[in-house]
């Protein structure tokens, strides 16, 4: 098994200087390239300070001038914020000042509030088809000249400038149903998914819906398939009290985002009480220590394992989710330094 990160530039309150924000979040990125991960993704946000990432390649070319041989990956390019001949020029950049170490992970978004702002009048639940409609275009304009008719775009005879280093640029899809499934593996893409703070059964379902999708593409691509969860490694009472107590304000602004609850204040989600919550047993802190990649050293190591028996080939460590930056640091060092080494013999 291989390891990746996800980390954004988060701030949680007006009190937290962004110019701390930026050299935490470099320092977790370089401390995860000496500590053996694979790739380092940036998402796409906008408005929120809880992920400040209003260009993904923008964050990854910084990131590029401190590191050299970690992967740099977007998680995801939202594809109805972009223009295809825009998005193709901007990642084979990328691609470039990066000397090829380019992933592109493309996917649908996640946030009404977003959409409202960004692409008015569209709902989430139909952005995957402008997804659909981007990623062969993109594709095409790497290789060369082409025109393109369809449904949500149309332009005449163009192409990407810059081409990328790569010849094959690798592709990812952030998937939970399955005809998201299908989609990824009959273009030819690795998957990346998210049970959230749902149990393990969840990344079981999403294992049976790859293994039903690589049937049906019949195409002999074999897909590496990432799961992500929030991560915190601990050796101590009081971090461990740190994050779970992290965890469950975030997940109380999530919900704000996802229901569209519209109290954002100079992008800061307010928290809605988890007592508020209908099914707030998601939300229980055993239940959250249990499905997500918290614990010590050795249980994060024994979680990881049933991850690598059910067929996870790599695993996103996913660092952001309001821990202070100490405790957040800590983490990191106890994974890179007593986790990553169980794993190294099958590398």
């Amino acid at each position: 098994m291989r390891f990746q990160l996800a980390i954004n530039l988060e701030r949680m309150g007006d009190s937290a200087d962004m110019r701390d924000v930026a050299r935490h979040t470099l320092d977790m990125v370089q401390t995860a390239e000496q500590g053996g991960f694979n790739i380092v993704w940036a998402a796409e946000h906008h408005a929120l300070e809880m992920t400040i990432a209003p260009n993904p390649f923008q964050i990854l070319t910084w990131w590029a001038q401190h590191t050299d041989t970690i992967r740099l990956g977007t998680a995801v390019a939202t594809a109805a914020y972009w223009h295809p001949i825009n998005l193709a020029g901007e990642a084979a950049m990328l691609d470039l000042i990066s000397d090829g170490r380019l992933e592109f992970g493309i996917g649908s978004g996640a946030y009404q509030r977003e959409f409202d702002r960004m692409h008015p009048g569209l709902k989430q639940s139909d952005a995957w088809r402008y997804m659909q409609e981007m990623l062969p275009v993109v594709r095409a304009l790497w290789q060369g000249d082409v025109a393109h008719e369809g449904e949500f775009w149309q332009f005449p005879t163009s192409t990407s400038c810059p081409k990328p280093l790569q010849p094959e640029v690798p592709v990812w899809v952030a998937a939970r149903s399955p005809i998201t499934y299908d989609y990824a593996l009959r273009e030819k893409c690795h998957v990346m998914s998210w049970p959230l703070t749902r149990p393990f059964s969840e990344a079981e379902l999403y294992k049976q819906h790859l293994d039903e999708a690589v049937i049906k593409a019949g195409n002999g691509f074999r897909p590496t398939f990432a799961m992500m969860r929030h991560a915190a490694v601990y050796d101590k009472e009081d971090d461990r009290a740190k994050a779970l107590n992290a965890i469950r304000c975030v997940l109380g602004q999530f919900e704000n985002l996802f229901r569209n609850a519209g109290d954002v204040t100079n992008g800061f989600p307010k928290q809605i009480p988890l007592e508020d919550l209908t099914g707030r047993e998601q939300y229980d802190p055993a239940m959250l220590e249990e499905n997500l990649l918290f614990g010590s050293p050795d249980q994060v190591i024994a979680k990881l394992k049933r991850y690598e028996a059910l067929g996870v080939d790599e695993f996103i460590y996913y660092a952001s989710m309001g821990l202070d930056h100490d405790t957040q640091k800590r983490s990191m060092e106890l994974f890179c330094n007593e986790v990553i080494p169980a794993f190294k013999a099958k590398d």
